[in-house]
Formats: C-alpha cells, sequence, structure tokens
C-alpha cells in the first residue's frame, strides 16, 4: 500500500507520512476474537519499573491471531484483510469450511475471497499457504516461522518481513533471517510462504513526538543530562562530555558495544552466522 502526505498545514504535519489503509476492511473485529489488554506500564508484580519508558498510549483491544494454524488440511477463505493496532503487520480474518473463523498474519498482496490452507504433508506453493519446512521449495521467501514444532511461529512475523530457505542440513533447514542471520531450524517446523503485508511500514514518518506517546512509549531522557545521583553520565557544568572511557547503563554496567548473549546458550550451535551489524551513517 502505498505512502499517503499531508497538506502542510502545521510543522508536524509537513513531516508527518502515513500508510495508505484505504483499501483495507473496516470493520469491527468478532468479539470471540478479541481480548482486553491489561496495561502495566512496564512495571513488575511488586509495583516497580523494570521496563523503562513505558505508560500512557492508547486503548487497544487485543486480537487473537493464530500462530499456529493447527487446521490442517481445510481450506480457509480470507473474509477481510484488516489493520491490528497490536502489530506491523496486517490480519486477516479466515473462515474454513467447517465454519471456524479465526484470525492470521495477512501475506503481502492478499485479496478478499483468496483461498489458503496449512498442511501436515505438502500444499501447494502460493502465497498464505502453511507446511512443514521440508515440503517448500529452496529460495522461497517465508514467514511466521516456529522454532519448535507444533509451538507455533516465533520469528518473522513484523511488516514486511520475509526469511529465505537456503538449504537443508539433514534434520534442520539453513534460513536466512531478515536480520541477514543465518540458522538452522528443524526440518518439521511449519513456515508460511510468502512475505509478511505492510512492506511500507518502513518508509513512514512519525512527524512528532505525539504518535510516540499515542504507541505508549514515554520521554528518554540522555544521562549526561542528570545529575551524578541519577546516572554514571551525570554532572558537569552545561554540556559535558560523559568523562568515562565506555558509556554506561544507569546502574554501571557497560553499555553501546557490549555483548550480552550467553556463551553456553543452548541454541548458539544453531546459529551459522551472526546478523551484521549496520553503520550509523
Amino acid at each position: 500500500m502505498p505512502v499517503k502526505l499531508y497538506k502542510p498545514t502545521t510543522p508536524a504535519r509537513r513531516k508527518t507520512s502515513v500508510v495508505d489503509y484505504s483499501e483495507l476492511d473496516k470493520v469491527k473485529p468478532p468479539k470471540r476474537l478479541t481480548k482486553r489488554l491489561k496495561k502495566f506500564s512496564g512495571r513488575n508484580q511488586q509495583g516497580k519499573i523494570t521496563v523503562r519508558h513505558r505508560g500512557g498510549g492508547a486503548k487497544k483491544i487485543y486480537r487473537q491471531v493464530d500462530f499456529k494454524r493447527d487446521k490442517f488440511e481445510i481450506p480457509a477463505k480470507v473474509l477481510t484483510v484488516e489493520y491490528d493496532p497490536n502489530r506491523s503487520a496486517f490480519i486477516c480474518l479466515v473462515k474454513y469450511e467447517d465454519g471456524e473463523e479465526k484470525y492470521i498474519i495477512a501475506p503481502q498482496g492478499i485479496k478478499n475471497g483468496a483461498s489458503v490452507i496449512s498442511s501436515r504433508n505438502k500444499a501447494e506453493v502460493k502465497s498464505g499457504n502453511r507446511m512443514p519446512i521440508k515440503n517448500i521449495p529452496l529460495g522461497l521467501n517465508i514467514y511466521n516461522i516456529e522454532l519448535t514444532p507444533g509451538r507455533g511461529g516465533a520469528i518473522v512475523r513484523s511488516a514486511g518481513n520475509s526469511a529465505i530457505l537456503r538449504n537443508f542440513d539433514e534434520n534442520y533447514a539453513i534460513i536466512r533471517l531478515p536480520s541477514s542471520e543465518v540458522r538452522k531450524v528443524p526440518v518439521d517446523c511449519s513456515a508460511t510462504i510468502g512475505q509478511v503485508s505492510n512492506i511500507d511500514k518502513k518508509n513512514i514518518r512519525i512527524g512528532k513526538a505525539g504518535r510516540v506517546r499515542h504507541s505508549g512509549f514515554r520521554p528518554t531522557v540522555r544521562g549526561k543530562a542528570m545529575n551524578p545521583c541519577d546516572h554514571p553520565h551525570g554532572g558537569g557544568e552545561g554540556s559535558q562530555p560523559i568523562g568515562l572511557k565506555h558509556p554506561k547503563t544507569p546502574w554501571g554496567k557497560p553499555a553501546i558495544g557490549k555483548k550480552t548473549r550467553k556463551k553456553g546458550k543452548k541454541s548458539n550451535d544453531l546459529i551459522i552466522s551472526r546478523r551484521v551489524k549496520k553503520k550509523r551513517k
């Protein structure tokens, strides 16, 4: 879908752009497929803030998306393609031949009336169809990939993303992820063929601070603008450097560039090559 621009009636409007949702279906989600989202604002069960810069935001109704798609060999018809406020990708409401309706992540280019199917064996190689990775031809784009068979899609689910199935190695498939990481995934895991919808999401400009607040993010204050009692970077008269050899977190631990992945992590053996970090311009 194209990116929509506005007339520059204000400085914020001049720099704001949004995805054009005119082609989506504007319908109320079925009540049985929704639930209320409780807000925690980054706080744990003791009321302490464990994730900073969270709070506020627009009220949302959560759509229960089926990441497993475990109704096998039953064709489903796409009823609507809708906007989901809880994720960057679009979702579509599908109705199975037995009458059950579910939400799934919409693949790029899907239209109302299209037919999709999830199979335990081999299905037609078509965007939106789901099957075990061992039955998918090499070189295809896939998304909503399982890491453990039967648990449902865990990776490659956000707008415009897709992974590439490169090769097979005994009981594993070698997949290149959108982050450029190359890793192994068990061949019995399922994946959906195609690319996640809303590929223009990356091209929008936020334009103003209020849109970030509507998403539930509160302002972030620089450490060097704080007092020494609040942050290791704090203190000084006016604009001062941090005064340290390496930057630190508010709790004194190394930040920016410090590897935090555990050396003995079980999934390390499945990662063939780590992602290539993009340099800042």
